[in-house]
């Protein structure tokens, strides 16, 4: 593969607009995909007809649990992501190494559920190349090497931009593009809900599918209303930044089954299916009676989601009309809701693990009234998310990995685009 290729003008202006960088900053990116080829190569052979995909991490702004209630969410995609570097391989088998892991070979012949592989990377491309299949298409084997810097547990949802990459991957390879980008979503949580074994909402999959700042309606689970937001973040004088805790997801899945499960047990109460469908005063109403029934945290947790489903609209009408200090207040309340009644900043089943909640307590002490922040993502463990204004950033990063180690505090751009196809020639 020629090298030239990567560091053309077309290719450098393409990773400019995708990693929201400047022409030599775009340089790194294109010796990332560059090296993420040569791997390829040394995996699966070379002189191999070659196409080259993204699909970012994302972060979530605004609705902490909101959306498996089909409420709303506000989110953005991030400047981290998994690349991959593709090639049909005339065969029905796919063939997927991703750096670090071993390779993962799903056969098209079986597309069945196999709750031995729950949890595990192989069920989602099986569960994704199920949905495309049984959609009509024709997709065939393909070799793929991929590379990813969404870190596994960050709350950056690797295993979104995952999905988003496979199916991204099949609907340009075997589908001519006709799926969009909200459909590609939907069968990455299709997957994971059903082959996977995971219940997770759809937010995750679709701020990484579709991309940018975005505003989405689940009210209609099957037809989610998606809005980008036009906001110029790098102008409003601060900068967004995700901290690691340390902690890991992986031992977290019955705490974050519990948050659906108990949220829907009270809309069962109303003989319905998802909050979303039961009137904020009905709740309220009926609190005595629902605490005889499911005790107090599935009682605290749907307050929570009236709360935060309701701040969401506010919070995007703060940024259409620049109204940043609005914006940070409405932060701050979803954080102290997620706190106190979601209560999704530690898992009960390791209390002396509290890196959330740490993080949050200085958070408070180092920004002194004048930046936001809170737990982000399906929280328990992993990461919080922090407005800095920009005169502080410096000294708020070196504080904060002081106590959670080097690196541990990234500092983030909105990428304008999700899932794609880049272009070589």
């Amino acid at each position: 593969m020629d090298k030239n290729l990567f560091f053309s003008e077309s290719f450098l202006k393409q990773l400019s607009y995708i990693y929201c960088t400047d022409n030599e900053g775009s340089k790194f990116y294109a010796e990332r995909f560059y090296k993420a080829v040569e791997d390829f190569e040394k995996t699966f052979g070379e002189n191999r007809e070659i196409r080259l995909f993204s699909a970012p991490g994302r972060t979530e702004i605004g609705g902490n649990h909101t959306d498996h209630q089909h409420g709303r969410v506000l989110a953005g995609s991030v400047n981290l992501d998994i690349i991959a570097v593709v090639s049909p391989n005339d065969s029905n088998i796919i063939k997927v190494k991703s750096e670090g892991y071993k390779l993962n070979i799903v056969n098209l012949e079986d597309l069945s559920v196999n709750k031995k592989e729950y949890n595990t990377t192989l069920s989602l491309i099986r569960g994704i190349s199920a949905s495309f299949k049984n959609m009509g298409y024709n997709i065939k084997g393909f070799d793929a090497y991929m590379t990813s810097n969404v870190l596994k547990g960050s709350g950056l949802s690797s295993s979104a931009a995952f999905e988003v990459m496979i199916g991204t991957i099949l609907n340009e390879m075997f589908c001519e593009g006709k799926e969009t980008a909200v459909k590609i979503a939907q069968i990455g949580q299709y997957a994971e809900n059903v082959y996977f074994g995971k219940p997770c909402g759809l937010m995750d999959q679709t701020a990484s599918s579709v991309g940018g700042f975005v505003t989405i309606d689940f009210k209609d689970n099957e037809n989610p209303i998606v809005e980008k937001i036009d906001f110029d973040f790098a102008s409003c004088g601060y900068s967004l930044c995700i901290i690691d805790t340390g902690g890991n997801h992986a031992d977290l899945t019955p705490d974050y089954a519990s948050v659906p499960k108990e949220m829907k047990s009270v809309a069962k109460f109303f003989n319905k299916n998802v909050l979303r469908e039961v009137p904020k005063e009905v709740f309220y109403k009926n609190i005595g009676k629902l605490r005889e029934v499911y005790g107090d945290r599935a009682i605290l947790r749907a307050a929570h989601f009236y709360d935060d489903d309701e701040r969401v609209p506010k919070e995007v009408l703060a940024l259409k009309n620049n109204n940043f200090e609005e914006f940070k207040n409405l932060i701050i309340e979803s954080g102290h809701s997620s706190y106190m009644y979601l209560q999704n900043v530690f898992s009960c089943i390791n209390p002396s693990e509290q890196g959330i909640s740490l993080a949050l307590m200085l958070c408070e002490k180092l920004l002194k009234g004048k930046g936001a922040y809170r737990v982000h993502g399906g929280g328990f463990a992993g990461t919080i998310q922090a407005f800095v204004p920009n005169d502080m950033l410096s000294e708020f990063k070196k504080s904060m990995e002081e106590v959670f180690g080097k690196d541990k505090c990234y500092v983030l751009s909105i990428r304008p685009v999700g899932g794609i196809e880049l272009k070589l020639q």
